[in-house]
């Protein structure tokens, strides 16, 4: 079930990529990856609008933890009404990182089978692939692209860092500072761990797979800026505030600075002879 409806179309499209992109696995691990991005955009518009209504909620949130500052137990209840309310998932961020999941699993079986270097590796290779010309007659595939060798991880420690600053960045634009104590420090934390353990992931696992991640977080970065600039990435976001409405003069007449003011009528009385 796992091969014939995850490994192996990735396997075969990742071939078949690799032939049409100038017989670089690099460059055909990119623009998988930029399929991937956009398969899951709904998922992404989704996380951004959920941030979004984070940052709305905020004053209402800070109100109920100053009412329930000392009752714990009612103040978890008061904000999960509050999210159920507005309709919000407070991990609604984490969605497509996990959804790619299976792909990232996927991927890198399929840069492990797709870079065979062994008779034997060639030979569990042939049971995965298609009949398809384009896909049998480009089989050995190049593993190099630029410094790396795709099928082993990156030597230096060029590739981590920049999975994990791009991912730390990617993390800090979408990450609303949240009214609870407890959910500001669980924030934290994971905008910290996750570039971590990505950058140390970086290190162990074949770069062909970091570079995917790399590729991946810096699309995501720029589509976050395109529909939402940056974020929580410099701190939070400046809310536009509505102009105040001009008040109405007792008369119905506009006061304010294109107000025009009626000039003091002249006594009608005559002077008394």
């Amino acid at each position: 079930m796992w091969n014939t409806l995850v490994l192996d179309p990735m396997l075969n499209s990742l071939i078949v990529l690799y032939s049409v992109l100038f017989s670089s696995f690099g460059l055909a691990i990119v623009a998988l990856t930029i399929i991937v991005r956009l398969a899951t955009y709904p998922l992404t518009l989704r996380q951004l609008r959920s941030t979004k209504a984070l940052q709305t909620l905020q004053p209402k949130l800070q109100e109920i933890q100053k009412k329930y500052a000392k009752n714990k137990t009612r103040l978890q209840r008061e904000m999960m009404e509050l999210y159920k309310e507005a309709g919000v998932n407070p991990a609604g961020c984490l969605w497509p990182m996990l959804v790619q999941i299976p792909i990232w699993i996927a991927l890198y079986q399929s840069i492990m089978r797709a870079l065979a270097a062994t008779p034997e590796s060639l030979l569990s290779l042939s049971q995965h692939l298609y009949s398809w010309s384009i896909v049998n007659q480009v089989v050995p595939l190049k593993e190099k692209f630029l410094w790396l060798d795709l099928s082993k991880p990156d030597g230096t420690i060029i590739l981590a860092v920049l999975v994990g600053v791009t991912m730390w960045v990617q993390q800090k634009m979408v990450t609303a500072p949240a009214a609870d104590p407890r959910q500001e420090s669980m924030n934290r934390m994971m905008l910290l761990m996750m570039p971590f353990m990505f950058g140390l992931f970086a290190l162990q696992f074949p770069s062909g797979l970091a570079l995917f991640w790399l590729v991946s977080n810096i699309i995501g970065i720029v589509m976050q800026y395109f529909m939402g600039g940056w974020g929580y990435l410099f701190g939070p976001p400046a809310v536009k505030v509505a102009p105040k409405e001009r008040k109405k003069g007792a008369k119905g007449r506009v006061i304010g600075k294109s107000s025009i003011t009626s000039e003091p009528k002249k006594s009608t009385t005559k002077k008394k002879s």
